[in-house]
C-alpha cells in the first residue's frame, strides 16, 4: 500500500463522523430599519445618524466601541420568557454589556415620523431566512424618553404579531396597521423570536403625528362654532336680551283724613299735612321745613286776627242795641 493510499484510509473515519454530525444553523442577525433601531441608527452602517450627539453618547457608554455587531443583539434560551429574563431599564441593549448604551434615557435619539393609525411596512434587516414570531409593542401614553424603559412602559399585549414573513431582498417586510391615539415620542419595541434558541430586542425611536383628517376636523372647529351663532333678528330672538329697569314711582303724600266729626280738618290742619316728614330731609328739604313753619304761623296769627276783630265788632253792635 502506497502512502497515500495509507493517509486516505486512515482519514476516512474522521469524515465518516463529520458528515454524519448535524448541521448548526447559521445566526439569523438582523435588526429594524423602519422604523430605524438605535442599533441601526448607531452601527456602522447608520451614516449621518451614527454621528447624532445620542449615538456618540452611546459608544462612549460602550467604551468607545462601535456597534459592529448591530444586527446581532440577541439573547439565547429565553424560549418567550422576556420580561422575566430581559431586566427593566435593560431592554434596549437585551441586558447585554456590549449594547448598554442602547438603554440610555435620552430625548435625542433619532428618530422616525409616524401617522397614528395609518398602514405601514415594517422592515426587518436580515442576513439569513429563519422562521419565527415577531411581536411588536408600543409605549403607553404619558411615556417619558429620559426616564429608563421598563416593561410597564409598554403595552401588555402587541399592536402587530407575524410569525415566519418570507424574506426579500435581504429584509423582512411586514405589513400592518400603527396605533391610533397616539401623538408625539413614543418607542416601538421589536421582539422577534427565532424558531431555534436565540430572541432579538430593538428599540425604534418615534414620533406619532395625528392623520390629517383629524387635524383639518380640528381647524374647522372654531369656524363651525362662529357660523352657528345667530345674528341679526335671529340673534336677539335666541340670545337673552338685558330687561330695562322701571322708572322710579313718585312718591305721592297721602291727602289729610278728615275730623271724626265731619267737618273739614281747617286751614291749620291741611297746613301740616302738606308738610313734608322730618325724617325725609334731603337738599330741597332744606328751605322746605321753615317755609312750611312759617306758613303755619302766619295763619296762626291771621287767625286769632280774625276772632279778636270779631269780637270787637259784637261788642260794638251790643252797645248800640242797649242805647
Amino acid at each position: 500500500m502506497t502512502r497515500r493510499r495509507r493517509t486516505l484510509a486512515a482519514a476516512g473515519p474522521v469524515l465518516g463522523v463529520l458528515l454524519l454530525a448535524p448541521i448548526a444553523p447559521a445566526a439569523a442577525h438582523g435588526a429594524p430599519t423602519a422604523p430605524l433601531s438605535r442599533a441601526a441608527a448607531c452601527g456602522t452602517e447608520g451614516g449621518a445618524t451614527a454621528r447624532t450627539a445620542a449615538c456618540r453618547a452611546a459608544r462612549a457608554a460602550n467604551g468607545d466601541a462601535t456597534f459592529a455587531d448591530w444586527d446581532n443583539l440577541r439573547v439565547a434560551g429565553v424560549d418567550g420568557r422576556d420580561r422575566e429574563v430581559i431586566p427593566d431599564g435593560k431592554l434596549c441593549s437585551g441586558g447585554l454589556p456590549a449594547f448598554r448604551g442602547l438603554d440610555l434615557a435620552r430625548a435625542d435619539w433619532p428618530t422616525t415620523t409616524l401617522t397614528s393609525g395609518a398602514a405601514m411596512t415594517f422592515t426587518y434587516r436580515a442576513t439569513i431566512a429563519h422562521p419565527g414570531e415577531f411581536r411588536f409593542f408600543v409605549t403607553r401614553d404619558g411615556y417619558d424618553p429620559t426616564v429608563p424603559l421598563r416593561w410597564s412602559d409598554l403595552e401588555p399585549q402587541p399592536f402587530l404579531r407575524v410569525s415566519d414573513p418570507p424574506l426579500q431582498d435581504g429584509s423582512y417586510r411586514i405589513k400592518g396597521t400603527l396605533p391610533t391615539h397616539r401623538t408625539g415620542r413614543q418607542l416601538i419595541y421589536t421582539i422577534w423570536q427565532n424558531v431555534g434558541t436565540d430572541t432579538y430586542y430593538s428599540c425604534s425611536d418615534v414620533i406619532f403625528r395625528a392623520p390629517a383628517a383629524t387635524v383639518a376636523a380640528a381647524a374647522a372647529a372654531p369656524a363651525r362654532s362662529a357660523a352657528a351663532l345667530p345674528s341679526g333678528p335671529a340673534a336677539r330672538e335666541v340670545l337673552p336680551q338685558a330687561t330695562p329697569k322701571p322708572p322710579p314711582t313718585p312718591t305721592t303724600p297721602a291727602p289729610a283724613s278728615s275730623s271724626s266729626d265731619g267737618r273739614g280738618a281747617g286751614p291749620v290742619a291741611e297746613a301740616i299735612g302738606q308738610a313734608r316728614p322730618v325724617a325725609a330731609v334731603d337738599d330741597s328739604a332744606r328751605w322746605t321745613m321753615p317755609a312750611a313753619v312759617g306758613g303755619i304761623g302766619l295763619l296762626v296769627g291771621g287767625l286769632g286776627l280774625a276772632a279778636v276783630t270779631a269780637g270787637r265788632g259784637a261788642r260794638r253792635r251790643g252797645g248800640r242795641g242797649l242805647g
